[in-house]
């Protein structure tokens, strides 16, 4: 089975970075229309900001760079976003701990882990119109896979957050920002769920690439 290394965390980080930062727009409009309007700067600044301390920081195991990227986000990212992923690095860190490498259900177990923490943070819960509504349905899908390569696992995982991104629209807001707006925010796809998205659609590429030899 194959396993996910420390080279591949980085590589999903650095992926993620640039996926945020090209997304970025679109993420600043969804948060206009229902939130701050800051949530595509807030996000593409901390994750510049964990490049930086990644390019001089040696991290020989992937908890120690989920630790990282946790502690960088918590520091450095505004609004409700910097707890809520910071949180979620620091707790796939602790549940990763002392391991050089993850296999699947691993990977996927510290997932779960990350979810539950922003969960605990946020007080939100599956139909709320937050990123729980990305994350949630995203790992659910990924549990009902049978134990098979990264590869094609994160692909279909990866489908699965768009999806659940995208069926954020018609939700009413029951936590966040969005909540103020009451009706309003129907209609609007959540900008939390759309960043959620893009994490796994750059753990996707990475766990594929990798593995082409790309």
């Amino acid at each position: 089975m194959e396993l996910f290394s420390p080279k591949d965390a980085r590589s999903w980080i650095d992926e993620a970075a640039r996926l945020i930062a090209e997304n970025a727009g679109t993420l600043t409009e969804l948060d206009t229309a229902i939130g701050d309007g800051d949530h595509g700067a807030n996000m593409t600044r901390g994750l510049n900001a964990v490049e930086k301390k990644l390019a001089t920081t040696e991290v020989s195991d992937v908890s120690a760079l989920f630790k990282l990227v946790g502690m960088t986000l918590l520091s450095t990212v505004g609004g409700a976003a910097g707890p809520l992923y910071g949180g979620f690095f620091l707790a796939m860190a602790r549940a990763t701990s002392g391991k050089q490498t993850l296999n699947q259900r691993e990977l996927l177990q510290s997932l779960r882990e990350g979810l539950a923490d922003i969960q605990r943070r946020g007080k939100a819960q599956s139909g709320d119109k937050t990123m729980v509504d990305c994350l949630a349905p995203a790992l659910k899908a990924w549990e009902a896979i049978p134990d098979s390569d990264l590869a094609p696992a994160t692909i279909y995982v990866a489908q699965a957050a768009a999806e659940a991104a995208r069926a954020t629209i018609p939700m009413l807001a029951l936590k966040g920002r969005a909540s103020y707006l009451g009706e309003r925010s129907i209609g609007h796809q959540d900008p939390g769920a759309t960043s959620c998205a893009l994490l796994l659609q750059a753990l996707a590429s990475v766990c594929n690439s990798n593995r082409a030899g790309g």
